[in-house]
C-alpha cells in the first residue's frame, strides 16, 4: 500500500513520533535504568504536539521530571508537558526499574 503524498505540512500521524529505549547503568542498588528517546520524525515539517504514550503501570524507582514524561492513568503517559515537538526535536528521559516498559503512540496532536 503507498501512502498519499502530504500536502500540508501540518498533516502527521502517530507514525511521525519514533520511541526507542535502551538500557544504560545500574544504579548502586542494581536496579537496571533504561533511556528513552523520543523524536519528531515527521519528513514534511510537521509540529506534533499532545503526545500521549500506551506506558502500561509505568513507574520509576528515580525521579522524572513531570514535564518530559508524567503518567496520567494506566497505560496513558503524557510527553513534554503536551507542549509541541519541532520536526527533527528529540526529548529524552531516564528511569529505572527492574524491567523495561513497552511504550508505543498512543495519539498525537497535529500543530
Amino acid at each position: 500500500m503507498v501512502e498519499p503524498n502530504r500536502i500540508l505540512a501540518e498533516e502527521c500521524s502517530n507514525s511521525d513520533i519514533a520511541v526507542s529505549q535502551g538500557a544504560t547503568e545500574l544504579l548502586p542498588n542494581h536496579i537496571p535504568t533504561y533511556t528513552v528517546e523520543i523524536t519528531n520524525v515527521c519528513a514534511t515539517g510537521c509540529s506534533i504536539s499532545g503526545i500521549h504514550l500506551k506506558c502500561g503501570m509505568f513507574s520509576s524507582s528515580t525521579l522524572i521530571d513531570p514535564k518530559i514524561f508524567k503518567r496520567f492513568a494506566v497505560d496513558d503517559c503524557l510527553v513534554n508537558d503536551g507542549q509541541a515537538l519541532a520536526p527533527g526535536q528529540i526529548i529524552s528521559f531516564k528511569y529505572a526499574n527492574t524491567f523495561s516498559y513497552p511504550l508505543s503512540i498512543r495519539s498525537v496532536v497535529c500543530n
